[in-house]
């Protein structure tokens, strides 16, 4: 196991270059994260399908878990997919080898209207570290965190497209979201004694925040705001250890 991986979070503009899908950019994003020597490589939510829901057998699904062993790289794609009738908002973790290796179903939706809310958390091994998964409105969950946690893990990934409610907030809706943006990311982090890697689309509605960040227990190590674009982090796994004799107890 690698003590050092180094992750990869693509904040891409969705369906700009083809309309109904966004294959040509997730190919794009996952080559460039290999020439970044990334061991991983995470999307936003919902990132592959305009319209309808993928299974696990989908073409597009296919070529992108090609691309992924064409790179030796992981990836996790989110998009709703249909299981057994019933439609989820789903996180697929792909290994080096272009195979899927887990899948984690949204616990939290928001407002999602016909998505079936998953019911446990996981975890997964990979040959760089345990990593657990969230979805979007999971991060205002603690108990979701905590759970990852319990089952050992070190990073946590969670792609997101995180819009906010005007009615929130009396003036600088976007500015004051964004702060509490980051502090809940930073929270999951401290609490849990983990990394976290949050990953976000770039796209123009006016109630939606295009920020990705990756945290360590304590700091912001990388982060994009506003802009497309692939962050980059090596993780000192080595960390967790110092700060778990630093604050006993958790």
């Amino acid at each position: 196991m690698k003590r050092k991986p180094r992750i990869a979070l693509a904040q891409i503009m969705y369906f700009d270059i083809h309309d109904k899908n966004n294959l040509q950019k997730i190919l794009e994003y996952i080559r460039a994260a290999k020439r970044e020597s990334a061991d991983i490589i995470c999307f936003p939510e919902t990132c592959v399908l305009r319209e309808k829901y993928l299974h696990h057998g989908h073409p597009l699904l296919r070529i992108i878990k090609e691309e992924c062993k064409k790179n030796n790289i992981w990836c996790i794609i989110t998009d709703d997919f249909m299981h057994k009738k019933k439609l989820h908002n789903t996180s697929i973790l792909i290994n080096r080898k272009g195979e899927i290796k887990g899948l984690y179903r949204k616990i939290q939706p928001y407002a999602e209207r016909g998505v079936t809310p998953g019911t446990r958390v996981k975890v997964f091994n990979t040959d760089f570290g345990r990593i657990g998964i969230a979805i979007c409105w999971d991060l205002a969950f603690s108990h979701i965190f905590a759970g990852m946690k319990k089952l050992g893990a070190q990073i946590i990934f969670c792609p997101a497209q995180w819009a906010y409610e005007e009615k929130a907030h009396d003036k600088d809706h976007k500015r004051r979201e964004l702060k509490l943006l980051r502090s809940l990311i930073l929270a999951r982090a401290f609490e849990n004694l983990s990394f976290v890697a949050f990953c976000s689309p770039y796209r123009h509605e006016e109630d939606l925040l295009c920020y990705s960040a990756i945290t360590s227990p304590h700091r912001i190590l990388k982060e994009i705001v506003d802009k497309e674009g692939l962050i980059c982090s090596d993780i000192n796994l080595s960390e967790l250890g110092v700060f778990k004799k630093i604050y006993p107890g958790k």
